[in-house]
């Protein structure tokens, strides 16, 4: 039976059985609240409320607070009493919940929770916010309580995300689409940089709070990102006093860092500032076996090559919170980014004439590489709440610049196959590339709330981006000067604006709700090569509509229908001609020829409530027109040529299932499965580039409390093997393994961990092409092996003044 046949019938048990449960149940009530912090009036988005009946504490029904830390329970009459939680606060009673048809809905006001003495990690096991939180259209991963990140970048920690994979360069793809928008704080950041999701590898993990991963985002969202988005959110405190946290790092390969997390308030002025420094040496390795067909013979060429990357890597996050009232809050930061690496890489090549007995001759290439790459980010934010619930008016501005320098010596020695000399003389070449990229963003949102549950939000967004690229190669001569290389020399020039505004309304009647809303997008791309006087200007403006429609059901169960169109605009490094030169045998570049792709989206997701944990369960299906993907072509001297080309169609399916679950107060679950099938046509480009896969993936995290003050985790990684339009990627497996202990009367924490325990996080591939049969196994990083203190810090904080809500 097919992969979209399971799905469909799974949602009809699924279906079946919770419309019998709704048939059979007590006429329900609704009982309604807000939570917030206690002291600064924030509403928690995402807090958990339970009610328990009263007289023998069993589990009756849950809500998980909205953006605005308003909840809705539907419950029968009785007598219950309420439990509110939120990490890094302590939890909240409220007894005496009396619920009666006579006073339905039941307000129960505003519920204020305290701020924990302790910090995010020190929250105890009953209630613990889980490390997987879901709901109907994000799931938040909170990385605090993955015990495996700790001394990890922002890479280790999105390798593990449900829905996410991460290959051996840093790409980051969302359920199988390699096109997802990555924001940090919901918007654009230096800390992605030129690279893209790539600099997320200088990101230290301890200056991460959660992870928001979006599958089908609304109107709200900007349409880049067909995958959907990724949300990084970065650790920012505002409790009264000082308070915060310190990390020490130190580990084999060679990991040494530390990190600060600090914040004051006083009164009305906030101040938080994250610091990061790491060093590390990171080995790899990337194998490359292939064959070329010509002219009746087949040349048989093997690469081994070797990488050491050296990189000193610090950022610095500080900004003002400061609150005129507290309705009123205007935020100013500025972030730091300072990378700077040396890479020395060893290549050697075997050439081979028919079968592998014949070794004709031996190529040792060398890579020495020094690269710097600084990044700025200014940003100010104002927010202003009104009087009235969930009315609110955001603007945010923020200016980037980013450059990056690099200067790569290659050393080339060629021998006969035998060892002795060839007679060709010895190779030296240089390549200097400088990038610089500047982006300007303005962007607004409003929020209307109208009626009981009606809501109207609009906003507008412009961002103009300009970056450049000077890309030069020299070549050494016999008498020792320098000749530039025909083709490899250029200034690229790429001009990015987009202008935007959204409209969406949302409104509630009994169980059901919707919300459904337009985006328009204006777009300007233009691309020059100086040298050779190449322009390709672009202009189009498009539509984005998105809908969410949702259902609540009996027994704590919701169903939701989205659509939503997407787009994937190719961005600078898919549109740059520059060839890597590293390997001077295998060159990747981008195509100033792409065309933007566009996808429909559609998702029926589930999510069920229990009292020991979640569920949640949807199937989905994407049409992509223009389809971007890597193709790779070999030339007749055997010279590979890889880079992004248009084909035709991709239909995506898919059924995903996802849960947080606590069977015991000491043992906790976490999983993910993803089912998919994926069909690309190659049409329009080449009738040969396409496939038919079925593929799946695995994500599982198990949990034991052993001793109050000691866990121990297991986490377990599995990608099946995938088709692609050139050949088949096969499967990945990995385990990590990590335990840590409170010391220092709890103010402290040892954690080791101990991540691919079996070096088995090798990606390897087949590409096959009209003359050509290539293999490939890489490994850009290998086991690594943690040892990270925690200490933290806190002071006792002032104490509210009962009466008045939010008073300063």
């Amino acid at each position: 039976m097919g992969i979209k046949k399971i799905g469909v019938g799974i949602l009809v048990f699924i279906l079946c059985g919770q419309l019998q449960g709704f048939a059979q149940s007590s006429e329900k009530l609704k009982i309604t609240g807000k939570i917030i912090d206690s002291q600064t009036s924030t509403p928690l988005g995402y807090a958990s409320i339970r009610l328990f009946r009263s007289t023998d504490s069993s589990f009756v029904a849950g809500a998980i607070t909205d953006e605005t830390g308003g909840f809705v329970v539907d419950i029968v009459a009785g007598g219950y009493y309420a439990l509110s939680e939120f990490i890094g606060y302590k939890p909240l009673v409220t007894p005496g919940v009396r619920l009666t048809a006579a006073n339905a809905p039941l307000d129960l006001g505003t519920l204020k929770v305290i701020p924990s003495a302790k910090t995010l990690d020190e929250v105890t096991v009953q209630a613990e916010k889980s490390s997987m939180e879901l709901s109907l259209d994000k799931k938040i991963f909170n990385v605090g309580k993955d015990l495996a990140n700790a001394g990890g970048t922002a890479v280790d920690i999105l390798t593990n995300v449900p829905s996410v994979a991460v290959d051996v360069e840093g790409n980051v793809s969302l359920r199988g689409s390699g096109n997802v928008r990555i924001l940090i704080d919901g918007k654009p950041s230096g800390l992605v940089s030129i690279k893209g999701a790539s600099g997320l590898q200088q990101l230290q993990g301890s200056m991460i709070e959660r992870v928001e991963i979006i599958t089908n985002p609304s109107a709200r969202y900007e349409a880049e990102g067909m995958g959907g988005v990724i949300n990084i959110v970065l650790k920012k405190e505002r409790k009264e006093g000082i308070n915060g946290s310190f990390d020490i790092i130190t580990g084999h390969p060679t990991n040494y860092g530390a990190a600060a997390n600090v914040n004051y308030r006083r009164k009305n002025l906030n101040f938080f500032i994250n610091y990061t420094m790491s060093y590390r040496n990171t080995p790899g390795k990337n194998f490359v076996y292939q064959e070329l067909y010509r002219n009746d013979s087949t040349f048989i060429m093997e690469r081994d090559m070797r990488s050491n990357l050296k990189g000193m890597n610090n950022s610095a996050r500080g900004g003002i919170d400061f609150y005129f009232n507290p309705k009123n809050i205007l935020t100013g930061s500025y972030t730091w980014r300072t990378s700077k690496g040396k890479r020395f890489s060893t290549l050697n090549y075997r050439d081979y004439l028919s079968n592998l007995s014949n070794l004709t001759t031996i190529t040792n290439r060398t890579q020495d590489e020094t690269e710097t790459e600084p990044n700025s980010e200014y940003s100010i934010t104002y927010k202003k709440t009104f009087n009235r619930k969930g009315q609110e008016l955001t603007a945010d501005v923020r200016y980037l610049d980013n450059w990056e320098d690099s200067d790569q010596y290659y050393h080339e020695n060629v021998f006969k196959g035998d060892g002795s000399p060839s007679g060709i003389p010895p190779l030296l070449q240089r390549a200097v590339n400088y990038e610089t990229e500047k982006q300007l963003l303005f962007q607004v949102d409003y929020v209307h709330p109208f009626g009981k549950d009606g809501k109207f939000e609009a906003g507008a967004r412009s961002s103009s981006r300009d970056m450049t690229n000077d890309y030069t190669v020299t070549q050494q001569t016999n008498d020792g000067g320098w000749i530039t290389l025909p083709n490899l020399t250029n200034d690229f020039l790429y001009e990015e604006n987009i202008n935007a505004a959204y409209g969406i309304v949302g409104n509630k009647t009994g169980k059901f709700s919707y919300q459904a809303g337009v985006r328009a997008e204006w777009t300007g791309v233009t691309t020059e090569l100086k040298q050779t006087k190449e322009v390709n200007a672009r202009k189009y403006a498009n539509l984005f509509p998105s809908v969410h429609v949702t259902y609540d059901f009996a027994k704590q169960n919701a169903f939701q229908l989205s659509f939503s169109r997407r787009v994937r605009r190719p961005q600078y490094n898919d549109l740059t001609p520059f060839a890597t030169y590293s390997d001077n045998r295998n060159y990747w570049s981008g195509n100033p020829d792409l065309n933007p792709e566009f996808t429909n989206a559609f998702e029926l997701g589930h999510i069920k409530y229990m009292s020991k944990g979640s569920l949640t369960s949807s199937v989905y299906y994407r049409h992509t027109n223009g389809k971007i993907t890597s193709i790779r072509r070999v030339q007749e001297d055997g010279s590979s040529y890889t880079r992004p080309e248009n084909l035709g169609t991709e239909d995506a399916y898919g059924a995903e299932f996802t849960s947080s679950f606590t069977p015991y107060q000491w043992w906790k679950l976490d999983g993910s499965v993803n089912f998919f099938r994926a069909i690309t046509d190659g049409t329009g480009l080449d009738e040969d580039f396409k496939s038919d896969t079925y593929s799946w993936f695995v994500r599982t995290m198990s949990r034991f409390t052993l001793w109050k003050s000691a866990d121990v985790q297991l986490r377990g990684n599995y990608e099946a093997p995938q088709q692609t339009p050139q050949g088949r990627r096969k499967a990945l497996a990995t385990l990590d393994l990590a335990a840590t202990r409170d010391i220092l009367k709890n103010n402290g924490t040892l954690t080791l961990s101990v991540i691919d325990v079996f070096n088995s996080r090798r990606f390897r591939s087949i590409t096959e092409g009209p003359n050509f049969y290539a293999r490939n196994s890489s490994q850009g990083r290998l086991r690594q092996i943690n040892l990270t203190f925690n200490y933290r810090l806190h002071q006792a904080k002032k104490k509210p003044k009962e009466g008045v809500e939010g008073e300063f």
